[in-house]
């Protein structure tokens, strides 16, 4: 579930989620709601893509996709676990339904399970299972069916089972069907799980009336196996960091970056920096990678401003090893500004002057007045955001410190010339405000200090600090 954005058409969430699925799973849904204060949220529309959509692009999708409406009878998901005997000959000839069981059933009632039971229909006859498991969407039923079938040819008969969830009050709701042609099903007996299906469409196409949604979409479907399967790789990237002194040309990481593409090396980053901070080498993991790239790098105006690899592990260090001290920091001033909730605004093509009534009961500011006053409250914000950071190194955690020592030596070593001398701190500022500070004053839920996303006024604010 995203934040929501309020008092908005054109809502901006810029969430990431991450979903661990089944491997067969079917096809992947997000919804657009309305919230009310009062009662459940009001559905707008979805988005439904299935499994094939995703996995056809490796390297994921991105675009803006129509939202559909929805129509509860449509709503169904999850799998039925059935046995079916249909004999050949006999009289009478008996067809013999087993519902087994049902696994990821839809929820349909405010606890978010469902009370399902089921009922088969072939041929004008109708059974349905005489028990309603409660609050489940993973019902066990273990019940035999038989419904009698007619003498001769079945011709186009089809068996339908469904699956229902039962309320006290009002009339139960759908939750998916199979159907079997009786035709198609050979001798002996058909056991399998099967999907559920919603009953056919009858909705008009809606497509652009409901708005549409962008999304960034992609697939991975990584194979686990147990840990020491694992070492001989964990050995070849350690190789340079635990025996240094071989020319770092032919090691696994400098090859790793030479082979890997500017998109895919954020997530190079984390999973290289995962497996360093599992062996307790992050640290000397990262002096490595940054004395690769200054060895490579002639003017100290260009130093990591690239993509590299030093770059983004640096970045995924901070973000693991340096969020509970971020949090520290700045959540009491993040608190601050969303609950007063001034207004600042410093550009004149922007401002609304009529906000001034807010600031003074003498009738609406001239520009100036508010510039002098958006810039006395954004200095004295500024202020007490610099101060809690300055004031914080003993909160700092260690390997932050250490790792920011050896880069700054680093780069001294690099560039030793007196006209050079910034550049040692230029770096380690470079990291720790433009990398870690900055963003997340600019976007605090993203870095988990506020559960909500700022409403317009605060984000215009967080985003002046930032800058």
């Amino acid at each position: 579930r995203t934040a929501t954005v309020w008092k908005s058409l054109n809502p901006f969430w810029g969430e990431e989620i991450t979903l661990l699925l089944p491997r067969g799973f079917c096809s992947l849904a997000v919804y657009v709601l309305d919230e009310d204060t009062i009662g459940q949220g009001d559905v707008i529309g979805k988005v439904s893509l299935s499994h094939h959509q995703i996995s056809a692009e490796p390297r994921g999708m991105d675009s803006w996709l129509s939202l559909a409406p929805v129509n509860p009878d449509q709503e169904v998901q999850g799998e039925i676990h059935l046995e079916l005997r249909v004999p050949e000959r006999g009289h009478p000839r008996v067809l013999r339904c087993h519902l087994i069981q049902a696994r990821d059933l839809a929820p349909r009632d405010p606890s978010g399970t469902s009370d399902p039971f089921a009922w088969v229909s072939c041929c004008g006859h109708t059974l349905e299972t005489a028990r309603v498991v409660k609050r489940t969407r993973f019902p066990h039923w273990d019940e035999v069916l038989e419904l009698e079938l007619p003498e001769g040819e079945l011709g186009e008969a089809v068996l339908s089972v469904e699956v229902w969830d039962w309320d006290i009050v009002g009339k139960n709701d759908f939750l998916g069907r199979v159907e079997f042609p009786l035709g198609t099903l050979g001798p002996g007996s058909t056991r399998g799980w099967f999907q559920l299906l919603p009953f056919p469409s009858t909705t008009e196409d809606h497509e652009g009336q409901l708005g549409a949604l962008r999304l960034a979409v992609r697939l991975v479907e990584d194979m686990v196996l147990p840990p020491h399967h694992y070492q001989p790789l964990i050995q070849l990237l350690t190789e340079p960091i635990l025996c240094p002194g071989q020319p770092p040309e032919g090691t696994a990481l400098a090859v790793l970056e030479e082979v890997t593409l500017g998109e895919s090396r954020q997530d190079v980053a984390t999973k290289l920096m995962k497996i360093f901070l599992g062996q307790g080498l992050a640290v000397p993991l990262l002096d490595y990678l940054i004395t690769c790239e200054l060895a490579r790098t002639t003017d100290p105006n260009t130093l990591f401003r690239s993509n590299s690899l030093a770059s983004k592990s640096m970045e995924q260090f901070m973000k693991v090893v340096g969020l509970p001290y971020l949090h520290e920091v700045l959540k009491p001033m993040v608190n601050r500004l969303f609950e007063e909730k001034k207004y600042v605004e410093l550009d004149p093509g922007k401002m609304e002057l009529s906000r001034g009534r807010r600031i003074s009961f003498k009738g609406s500011l001239s520009e100036a007045q508010v510039q002098e006053s958006s810039l006395e409250l954004l200095k004295g914000y500024l202020g007490d955001i610099i101060d809690a950071i300055v004031g914080s190194v003993d909160k700092c955690p260690l390997p932050m410190r250490v790792a920011f020592k050896q880069l700054r030596r680093r780069v001294e070593e690099q560039f030793p010339m007196a006209q050079y001398e910034e550049v040692q701190y230029f770096s380690v500022s470079g990291f720790l405000f433009l990398c870690f500070f900055a963003p997340a004053v600019l976007t605090p839920k993203l870095f988990g200090l506020r559960e909500q996303h700022a409403e317009p006024r605060t984000g215009r604010t967080l985003l002046l600090l930032a800058k």
